[in-house]
């Protein structure tokens, strides 16, 4: 579980420096929003997943995008230090977060 905390908040990090649009304040922020981010997709996300289920299978899966960004913003506002500009950057900078997870943990 540590293993997995460490690369999000690589790919968190690694997102803030690719994405425009996404700044991190300190290396502890980076931590905190690491952390926040992963209760948010552990606890919040899979109940916006059902209810929007209906209109992700209707866009043929591109909604779970959207959703992915809405989640990273909320992470943002939450954690202080941790900014996200708006929509745009966020589905961007959670697609890179994706990529960089899944890279990292060897696709598990």
């Amino acid at each position: 579980m540590l293993i997995k905390l460490i690369i999000t908040m690589f790919s968190i990090w690694f997102a803030a420096w690719l994405v425009p649009g996404i700044a991190i304040n300190t290396s502890a922020t980076v931590f905190v929003a690491a952390l926040i981010f992963s209760l948010i997709n552990i606890l919040i996300k899979p109940i916006f997943t059902i209810l929007t289920l209906p209109l992700t299978i209707l866009t043929l899966g591109l909604f779970l995008l959207v959703l992915n960004g809405l989640m990273l913003m909320l992470a943002a506002y939450f954690v202080p230090g941790f900014y996200v500009s708006g929509l745009v950057a966020a589905i961007l900078g959670s697609i890179v977060i994706s990529l960089v997870n899944s890279l990292l943990s060897g696709g598990k």
